[in-house]
This record gives C-alpha cells, structure tokens and sequence, in this order.
C-alpha cells in the first residue's frame, strides 16, 4: 500500500491534484490517498510530480508519498523534503 499526503495552498492546485490522485486510489481523509502498491502505478506518480506537479507547487506546498513495506519508504516533495527528521512507523 501507498499513502499519499498533501499539503496545497492554492484551491485549484490542489483540487487538481485530487482529481489526479482518484485515479488511483481512494481518499481516507481529505488531503489523504491510499493506492494500491503497484511500481508501475508509483512510478507513473512520482514522474508526474517531478515533471508536473511541482512545476506549478509553490514553495510552501508539499507531498509526502509513504511506501508502507517491509523498508517503509518516506519520499518527501516540496517544502516537506525540509523536514528530515526521523519519523516512527509501528505496525
């Protein structure tokens, strides 16, 4: 599973970027997405929001894209790549 999490200042934005994301999953909370963890999928959303997305983010926008596996990947975009601090996952 992958849990996407935004934080988009601009209400187009990140209207837009809802859109975007019910394509491949479904909310649990409002700015939050949970999607199927297929790489094909992943990998197609995380080329959109390098090539895309954060074309258009402002500084203070942010996504936070959570591979929950064995590793538990965080990939940070936007102003949340600032806050590298450890985060705890339990299961």
């Amino acid at each position: 599973m992958v849990i996407i999490s935004y934080d988009i200042s601009n209400d187009k934005k990140r209207r837009r970027f809802a859109r975007y994301l019910s394509k491949f999953g479904h909310r649990l909370q409002y700015s939050v997405f949970e999607i199927e963890n297929s790489e094909r999928i992943l990998n197609n959303i995380i080329a959109d929001l390098n090539n895309k997305y954060m074309k258009v983010f402002e500084q203070t926008d942010s996504v936070y894209v959570f591979r929950l596996n064995p590793s538990c990947e965080i990939i940070r975009y936007g102003y949340a790549k600032n806050e590298e601090s450890n985060m705890l996952i339990v299961k």
